[in-house]
């Protein structure tokens, strides 16, 4: 089983037939509450495929975690369907450990894909009036840790096989911390 869906299906095919409460099939992205999550904790809890995790998160703007928090980069773009009509957006979020102005920067990235306001606030399903939850307010979620030397290809084939992670690289560049001295004036 391959998962790899175009930004179209998971928004229409997947997202769309949730937020008006329509199976889908397959039924294979699962609700998680991102925010109590780091990103490396997504294994297991969300569907995996590769080094991309998706699941189902309802719409916050709490996005804190226990070490960190996801902020937006800024990025949102239009999700287009076949037809040349817009079916949702896609934004773009960065994940941060620690809190405020010292928190570090890291490779993991989150798209939050949301249906467009006409499909999000429409009325056509009647069954969502009566349901307790207000399955408009979902979003689909794909979360991926960008490789730290993609941009660093220099062709070098002595290396073993293996890698450090971005986040390995973040905590060791902090142990580093305490063996530097700074000169103080």
């Amino acid at each position: 089983f391959r998962f790899c869906p175009t930004d179209e299906e998971l928004v229409v095919h997947f997202l769309q037939r949730k937020a008006a409460l329509l199976p889908c099939h397959p039924d294979v992205i699962p609700d998680l509450e991102l925010y109590p999550h780091d990103p490396w904790e997504l294994d297991g809890k969300a569907l995996g495929e590769g080094n991309q995790w998706y699941f189902y998160s309802r719409r916050t703007q709490n996005r804190i975690t226990g070490n960190g928090y996801w902020k937006p980069m800024g990025i949102e773009e239009d999700v287009i369907n076949s037809r040349s009509k817009k079916v949702g957006m896609k934004k773009y979020l960065v994940f941060y450990i620690g809190e405020g102005p010292a928190a570090i920067k890291t490779n993991w990235i989150m798209q939050e894909y949301s249906l467009s306001k006409s499909d999000s606030s429409s009325t056509k399903s009647s069954k969502r009036r009566g349901h307790s939850k207000d399955y408009s307010k979902w979003v689909v979620c794909r979360v991926y840790e960008r490789n730290c030397s993609e941009d660093e290809d220099d062709g070098d084939d002595d290396d073993d096989g293996t890698q450090l992670s971005c986040l390995d690289e973040v905590f060791l560049s902090l142990d580093d911390m305490d063996e530097i001295s700074l000169p103080f004036n």
